[in-house]
């Protein structure tokens, strides 16, 4: 936990350096007025659909979906904004905590044939992390080239022989924008950090979410029930997917594009985009996002998301420092009858970031938001399912942060069959959750209520 709290803090730090030359987020209404006009597109494995089928297929969706207005304003949006297509055929599974998600991972590495491409905010040199490196050594070594960027923040305390023992053995190694300029290979853009966590096998297959690699993760989170135990004891909540299927190509772009925008060394030549066949029915969108591009890709998809929702707005988040646009897209629909419900951590290994979200809290429970705050576990999930049709799981918070200044990834799963996954778990952690009541927050005492005025003023910051 004393890692994430430094790595905050050095964040906190240099992005007051860097402040006066910050972004700005976009006016969401404006970009969403400009881009609804269409209509959402398909495609496959073999490219786009007919006119025929793609009509067939949004029918089909929105008779399941209950004929919900969501999927064709949101669907031409996403289309509108985004490089990457709407791609049928995928097997999208869930996976809850870090121990379901390293099972996979290390499943992963062990079959992969041809390439491992791995890129995280955070590896540690523990136990988790020793494993990590034995699983990526012996790949290289039966002829397997694992690719590997990491985070010059998020590596901040992990030593260099840890590096150098991969990159001894033919592991390709990337460290994301350092800190050190001198070893910076382009524009010292140390604002810039690389929040993604991906790991991709072959082409074939995508692990991504919120789950770093570090022991923290190591333990599940569903059986940890109040009484609360000690902090240092909190298992950490976290969510990631694994995707088999055609979409896994457009995750491997956003690597290699990382890649080459940080001027890593020529990569081995190797089947990085190998022929792709259907492996299941999920319909599955990637989006990246980076402070190259004008806007937020993810920030305007979430944003329109929650405007077009009808129903239900189920978010589960680690990082809550909302911007206005958010604060008002979430009102909006609570006024308009949509149910708002937010689990958020009881917990952080942030305190300004905890504070400085719970700084909104009366506005939104005054404007009929529900909000929860989980129990018995650290929470660190990225999560959406909105209207049970609409799902996503990726690396980003709702900060400012995410939104402004890293490099982000997000999968977007269309369908009834993932999103009651995702209502499930998303019970799961309400279960565990105690609800946050306007009286008694009202009366919260006033050294909560100093910290978070003192924190709020950090928001854009955190």
């Amino acid at each position: 936990m004393m890692r994430k709290i430094l790595n905050r803090l050095v964040l906190v730090l240099l992005t007051g350096l860097a402040a006066a030359g910050c972004a700005t987020l976009p006016d969401t209404d404006a970009l969403i007025a400009r881009h609804s006009a269409q209509e959402a597109n398909f495609e496959t494995a073999r490219g786009p659909v007919s006119a025929k089928r793609n009509a067939a297929i949004l029918a089909a969706l929105k008779r399941k979906s209950g004929d919900l207005d969501l999927l064709d304003k949101q669907m031409a949006l996403e289309q509108a904004i985004s490089d990457s297509p709407l791609i049928l055929g995928n097997k999208v599974s869930l996976l809850q905590d870090g121990a379901a998600t390293y099972a996979a991972m290390f499943g992963a590495i062990r079959q992969a044939k041809d390439h491992i491409n791995l890129e995280t905010y955070i590896i540690e040199d523990d136990a988790t992390g020793q494993e990590f490196s034995d699983l990526l050594m012996q790949a290289q070594a039966r002829g397997v080239q694992v690719n590997l960027i990491y985070d010059s923040v998020g590596g901040i305390n992990t030593p260099k022989t840890f590096f150098e023992r991969l990159s001894k053995v033919g592991i390709a190694v990337l460290e994301f924008n350092p800190i050190n300029p001198l070893t910076a290979k382009g524009p010292w853009q140390i604002n810039n950090r690389d929040h993604r966590k991906l790991l991709i096998a072959d082409g074939r297959s995508v692990i991504l979410g919120g789950i770093n690699i570090s022991n923290v993760y190591a333990s599940g989170s569903l059986l940890k029930r109040a009484p609360k135990p000690p902090s240092d004891d909190l298992a950490w909540r976290d969510t990631d997917l694994q995707i088999e299927g055609p979409v896994v190509a457009e995750f491997q772009k956003l690597f290699l594009q990382t890649w080459e925008k940080q001027h890593g060394p020529a990569l081995a030549a190797k089947a990085y985009f190998p022929k792709l066949a259907p492996q299941g029915k999920d319909i599955v969108r990637a989006i990246g996002s980076t402070p190259d591009d004008p806007y937020s890709l993810i920030y305007l998809t979430l944003i329109s998301a929650i405007g077009n929702a009808e129903k239900f707005i189920h978010l589960t988040n680690a990082y809550f420092v909302p911007d206005p646009q958010l604060l008002k897209a979430l009102g909006d629909a609570a006024a308009r009858g949509v149910q708002v419900q937010l689990i958020l951590p009881s917990e952080s290994d942030s305190e300004l970031v905890f504070h400085a979200g719970r700084a909104h809290y009366a506005e939104l429970l005054a404007g009929g938001v529900q909000i929860y705050e989980r129990q018995g576990a650290l929470l660190h999930a990225k999560t959406a399912v909105i209207d049970g049709v609409w799902s996503t799981v990726g690396s980003t918070n709702l900060d400012w942060r995410s939104f402004l200044d890293n490099d982000e990834v997000n999968a977007v799963v269309l369908g009834r069959e993932f999103a009651t996954q995702m209502q499930a778990m998303h019970q799961q952690d309400l279960d565990a959750s105690q609800r946050i009541e306007p009286e008694a927050w009202a009366s919260r005492s006033f050294k909560f209520k100093l910290k978070e005025w003192l924190a709020q003023h950090w928001g854009r910051l955190l």
